[in-house]
């Protein structure tokens, strides 16, 4: 049996948002966590699992973030091995960073090694942004609970960030695949997906097949060209929603929508709200 704490609230949004925390090394690979980003933190002896077909060793003071926890398999631990971690819905620790940001790119070395050694005190850092977080879960009788959480998943994220960054630097990414996949990552930092959207149009611009665009970024990231041309077109649709001296058929044609009926079923897929429904959300209550 899987042991683990979790909290599955209902938002305004009509989303589901899942957090749990374990000390169970073996839940890692739990099928409920297969929509959740994990972060696991090594706090005594060693183990080992397997990641897309590459297995890793782990000790004391190892941080392991996998973005598909379903994709582990062959745990092996002894008795002595001692983990924490936490995991949360994948989308929803996305909608809580800015577009333009560390991990965009970082996921691309994430999924080649998931493994970041950390010292003493970044260990610590990062097993108190868990203990903070394990003891607001269950809090989701507050107003703000979305956004509480939220806040406390987005400082364990850059605390995160801040010690990837210091493995990252180290690494050079000179293959093809890899220089591909970061052009991309360039191309969408412009802000170009507020009117292209579409996998060939990148694909055009990089001078590769759409094939070998979407086979290559899959391989690289573990996500589709296109998920990552949703995740920086979304904060450009909410700044504009956010404007009230633009109507939704301005935003539409400015953002190069075919009609706003268009428009509005991109937003209600990927903001679970229409345009409209989003705009009366961020009236005061």
């Amino acid at each position: 049996m899987c042991n683990f704490a979790s909290v599955t609230p209902s938002i305004t949004t009509n989303m589901t948002i899942d957090f749990l925390y374990s000390t169970d090394f073996h839940a890692l690979n739990a099928p409920s966590l297969a929509h959740t980003c994990m972060h696991m933190l090594c706090t005594a002896g060693e183990g080992s699992f397997v990641y897309y077909e590459k297995c890793y060793h782990i000790t004391k003071n190892d941080l392991v973030v996998i973005p598909q926890p379903h994709k582990v398999k062959n745990l092996a631990a002894p008795p002595d091995m001692q983990v924490e971690w936490f995991a949360a819905d994948y989308k929803f620790l996305q909608s809580q960073l800015p577009t333009n940001n560390y991990s965009i790119g970082g996921s691309i070395s994430l999924n080649h090694n998931p493994v970041i050694r950390l010292t003493d005190e970044q260990a610590a850092h990062i097993l108190e942004d868990f203990h903070k977080l394990r003891s607001r879960m269950a809090d989701r009788h507050m107003m703000f609970y979305r956004e509480m959480m939220g806040s406390l998943c987005l400082t364990m994220m850059y605390d995160i960030f801040e010690v990837h960054a210091m493995r990252d630097a180290t690494e050079n990414h000179t293959d093809r695949a890899g220089y591909i996949v970061k052009e991309l990552m360039a191309l969408l930092a412009t802000g170009i997906s507020q009117t292209e959207r579409e996998v060939n149009y990148y694909a055009e611009r990089l001078n590769v097949s759409p094939k070998y665009l979407s086979d290559t970024v899959r391989r690289m990231t573990g996500h589709s060209v296109s998920s990552f041309i949703v995740r920086h077109t979304i904060p450009i649709i909410k700044d504009y929603l956010s404007d009230d001296s633009l109507s939704l058929t301005q935003i539409a044609y400015r953002m190069n929508f075919a009609s706003l009926s268009y428009f509005s079923r991109y937003c209600t897929k990927h903001l679970g709200l229409t345009p409209s429904e989003y705009r009366q959300s961020l009236q005061p209550k």
